[in-house]
């Protein structure tokens, strides 16, 4: 065994390490940060690739971090043959990936350092799930995966498409999580060991229970990959960016539940609902994937179902059970990962360069970016399986290990079925991967050529770089036939040995794959008749309208519950609490005594009223006034009487010798006091709402029944003490803590995870009262305009009707004068005074508006002049708002897009998947996206 006890943890925590000052750095140095973002990763790669001579020698790289060494808890790591490949797949393309970012995105991206830290962590976490040797491990570290995949998928927080994809793709794969986290506790139960390696070696007994387990984790690999009929949330995950996508969706994410089955094989692979069950959802996922690949318009969504596809062949081969599909599954597996992220970073610049990822928009660019469209060409061209590429080479040894005799099917039948499967399957992935070259960059006469931008060197660099390595691999397939053997050791043998190579002869499985090749094309060339059969044929079941149904069914009953339950009422909180307590432990409680199952203990010596009489007193102290401050009806009296209560309790405490809990009991009743006193301030006098009645009659039972349940428990527990109080332990270990106070090492050394808890606990509420605060915020900036106009047109009724009773005072006191010989003189000056009046009011009052630069009286009378209104807003309407409230023209609203790779990020938004248009040479009409 190789002996390197700190170095891939270490490795692990440098991920952290640098994920952490990447988002002040992103802001500072742009895009080039992510080349920083990418020395974790780099270092893991380079630290397998020199641990590899040795490790497929057969001697795996161990490393053990103790955490809890009394519980047997510890992180253990191991790094064997199939974790070397998956490392080189997570680690090596995610280094190219990192540097790909560079050139792919722009500085000043929104939220640009936080996908960067995210990305980072992303990659640590999945190097923890490929190395850990600790069913618990792996869970966190599975789960980690999801929450990370989670934030960057919905890295443009601000479109509801990227909220959704990123909450389906959580609720999917952590969901079946638990699942598998469930599958984990009964293994390691039934195992007695929850190493994955002792479990593998000495896998339990067969029994209903292991067939139970053994459901549940396959439900997280298969929810973690992608399989049918949890496949759905992988394409609409493609809202991510493209790095993402090639990062989380070619090489290391979905990955996940393909290395769980792997790992798991060759413990389980003898179970016949184990194989049945991979087999089966296997082929079915290759299936589903590549016919729904045939029929995207979107390339991003062509490589997401061919994703798919692929995922359930990579399933199929990694739980079949045998050294030959072991060997091709390590060859797939890597074949896979460097064609597939070739082809999304290939997507990725194509969006970026010409502004959409449409196949029905796309033309020419096979001459205009001849460098890219060789290196997608020979990438497709591997995911195809032609030779001489390590496509070919992974397809062909999969073909031999299902050949009848050799697959591990049972009987004649079975591996007829696998085999005629995988052809199949093989011949969508030959006709979807010549669609993905015709429709990236071939000369359509139908559609017109679009803008254009020459990519740089450094942005063709990583496709071109990850293509380089698919094509040297099927050159010189014994790079990797180490790897594969030392996997495929651990399987059951087969009939024969076999070894990865580019010619094996006149076969089977070659006369197959040229039969491939051929039907694959031929699909592809009548690609119209293949679209016009799709779009006959019936809708299926799809299984995203099922998880839509089961979330809205999942929030109805939440919603119903809390409509029962969370009445807003703390007394109706309370007796739901006592209830539960009296039904439950109370009525166990009471059937033991009632049997004889629980016994009472004899009075004399069970237990002591007091240790000295001043205890009496302050008990006295405390019922007395815990009854006044239920009696009590008016608010301020009732909070000194609690006040009371709890100074009456921290005495308690003091007498017991505890002054450090008292202490803190008083300061928290103190603290409190103070805050409630102008609390009340602001409230009524007296309580409101008194119990009456039979509501008052049964809170008193239920309390009264409360408070015996609870002395007669604590009475029984104490009488039934077996071992000496814990308390003598810690006075005994003390020194060990190196701590002066007793009541301080328990907090902080013997009950630290409590005291951490409580932390938590504690940081949790802050959070969600600043958040309840911030949200508060929000609303009074966004209400405050309406507000404002509110209070505005008051003041102008206000001002309209002292205008009014001026004039009329005025009409009144002209009447009154004496004529002067001029008839109704007077009484036309005074109404034109009036209206002066009203108008001289309203000016004044309303004065001008600001930048509008209109004043009351015009708004009201139609501006200057006559009929039309003012030009600072409609004639009798409220003045405009300031310029930085919310939808004012000076607001700069959303950020303009940049040429991302998001659906909505390209200057013409992908189709919908569900309705994706036909070839642009194809006039017969658009398909629904349903196979």
């Amino acid at each position: 065994m190789i002996d390197v006890p700190m170095l891939l943890p270490a490795i692990l925590a440098l991920h952290a390490v640098v994920a952490v000052p990447l988002p002040p750095l992103v802001r500072r140095l742009g895009p080039r940060a992510f080349l920083l973002a990418g020395v974790p990763p780099a270092v893991s790669a380079v630290w397998a690739l020199a641990q590899a001579p040795a490790i497929v020698a057969g001697r795996a790289a161990t490393a053990e971090v103790a955490w809890a060494p009394a519980l047997g808890i510890g992180l253990n790591f191991r790094v064997d043959a199939l974790s070397l490949a998956m490392i080189v797949l997570v680690s090596g393309i995610g280094a190219v990936i990192f540097c790909y970012c560079a050139a792919y995105f722009h500085h000043g991206e929104r939220g640009l350092g936080r996908l960067a830290a995210v990305l980072v962590l992303f990659s640590g976490a999945m190097l923890g799930v490929v190395t850990t040797d600790n069913l618990f491990a792996l869970y966190v570290f599975w789960e980690l995966t999801s929450v990370t995949s989670f934030l960057l998928v919905g890295h443009d927080d601000r479109k509801e498409q990227a909220r959704r994809a990123a909450t389906q793709a959580l609720v999917t794969t952590a969901g079946t999580g638990l699942l598998m986290l469930i599958g984990f506790v009964m293994l390691g139960h039934a195992a007695g060991d929850y190493s994955i390696s002792g479990l593998v070696a000495d896998p339990p007994d067969g029994g209903p229970w292991l067939t139970v387990a053994l459901v549940l984790v396959l439900a997280g690999a298969f929810g973690k990959s992608a399989q049918v009929p949890l496949h759905f949330w992988l394409p609409g995950a493609m809202v991510a960016p493209t790095p993402v996508s090639a990062y989380l969706h070619a090489a290391a994410m979905v990955k996940g539940g393909v290395y769980l089955v792997a790992r798991l094989a060759p413990g389980f692979a003898d179970a016949d609902l184990w194989r049945w069950l991979v087999l089966g959802f296997g082929l079915a996922t290759m299936l589903v994937g590549g016919w729904r690949a045939l029929r995207q318009d979107d390339l991003k969504l062509l490589l997401a179902y061919g994703t798919v596809s692929q995922l359930g062949f990579l399933v199929l081969l990694g739980g079949a059970g045998t050294q030959v599909a072991g060997v091709a599954m390590i060859a797939m597996l890597l074949a896979h990962g460097f064609f597939k992220s070739a082809l999304f970073l290939t997507v990725g610049i194509i969006d970026h360069q010409t502004g959409t990822r449409s196949i029905s928009r796309l033309t020419g660019l096979g001459r205009r970016m001849p460098v890219l469209a060789v290196a997608a060409t020979l990438a497709a061209a591997s995911m195809a399986g032609l030779p001489p590429l390590v496509g070919f080479v992974g397809k062909e040894a999969a073909l031999e290990a299902f050949v009848p005799g050799a697959a591990p099917a049972p009987g004649p039948e079975g591996s007829a079925v696998m085999l005629t499967g995988l052809v199949l399957g093989s011949i969508l992935t030959f006709a979807y991967s010549a669609r993905f070259v015709w429709g990236a960059f071939a000369d359509k006469s139908t559609v017109s050529e679009r803008g254009f931008r020459r990519p740089s060197a450094a942005f063709v660099a990583a496709p071109v770089a990850l293509t380089a390595v698919s094509l040297g691999l099927g050159l010189a397939p014994a790079l990797a036939d180490p790897l594969a053997q030392g996997y495929a050791h651990d399987l059951p043998a087969g009939h024969h040995a076999y070894h990865l190579s580019l010619w094996h002869g006149i076969t089977l499985p070659l006369l197959l794959t040229g039969l491939v090749i051929a039907a694959g094309a031929l699909m592809f060339v009548r690609r119209r008749a293949v679209s016009r059969l799709q779009n006959r044929m019936p809708r299926w079941p799809d299984a995203e309208y099922g998880y839509h149904l089961f979330v809205h069914g999942v929030y109805s009953v939440a919603l119903s519950v809390t409509r029962r339950t969370q009445s807003g009422s703390l007394p109706v909180y309370l007796g739901i609490i006592l209830a539960t307590m009296l039904l439950l432990p109370g009525a166990r409680l009471a059937a033991g005594l009632i049997t004889g199952e629980i016994a009472v203990p004899g009075v004399q010596g069970a237990f002591r009223l007091w240790d000295s009489p001043l205890e009496l007193l302050v008990a006295a102290v405390v019922v007395v006034t815990t009854i006044a401050t239920v009696r009590e009806h008016r608010r301020f009296p009732a909070l000194i009487l609690l006040s009371v209560l709890g100074f009456g309790i921290a005495g308690l405490f003091v007498l017991h010798g505890a002054p450090d809990l008292a202490l803190t009991l008083v300061l928290v009743e103190t603290l409190t006091t103070i805050i409630l006193v102008f609390v009340l301030r602001r409230l009524p006098t007296t309580f409101s709402v008194r119990p009456n009645g039979w509501a008052k009659r049964l809170t008193v039972l239920l309390c009264a029944a409360a408070g015996t349940f609870i002395a007669l428990a604590l009475w029984l527990m104490t009488a039934a003490r077996t071992d000496a109080p814990i308390s003598q332990g810690y006075t005994e270990r003390a020194d060990e803590a190196g701590g002066d106070n007793l009541v301080n090492i328990i907090l902080a050394d013997f009950r630290a995870l409590d005291t951490l808890g409580e932390i938590v606990v504690l940081a949790t509420a802050a959070v969600a009262v600043a958040s309840l605060v911030l949200l508060n915020r929000r609303n009074r900036v966004v209400d405050e305009p309406a507000a404002e106009v509110a209070v505005e047109a008051e003041e102008e009724a206000r001002l309209s009707a002292a205008a009014e009773e001026h004039a009329d005072s005025v009409a009144a006191h002209a009447a009154a004068e004496p004529a002067l010989g001029q008839g109704q003189a007077p009484a036309r000056g005074a109404g034109a005074e009036a209206g002066e009046a009203e108008m001289t009011v309203r000016g004044t009052a309303a004065g001008p508006e600001g930048a509008g630069g209109e004043s009351r009286a015009e708004a009201v009378g139609g501006g200057p002049g006559g009929g039309e209104p003012a030009e600072g807003g409609p004639a009798g309407g409220p003045r405009p708002r300031p310029a930085d409230a919310p939808g004012d023209a000076a607001d700069p609203g959303p950020a303009p897009p940049d040429p991302g790779d998001t659906p909505a990020d390209s200057a013409d938004p992908p189709p919908d998947p569900r309705e994706t248009p036909a070839d642009p040479d194809d006039h017969e009409g658009s398909d629904d996206g349903r196979p």
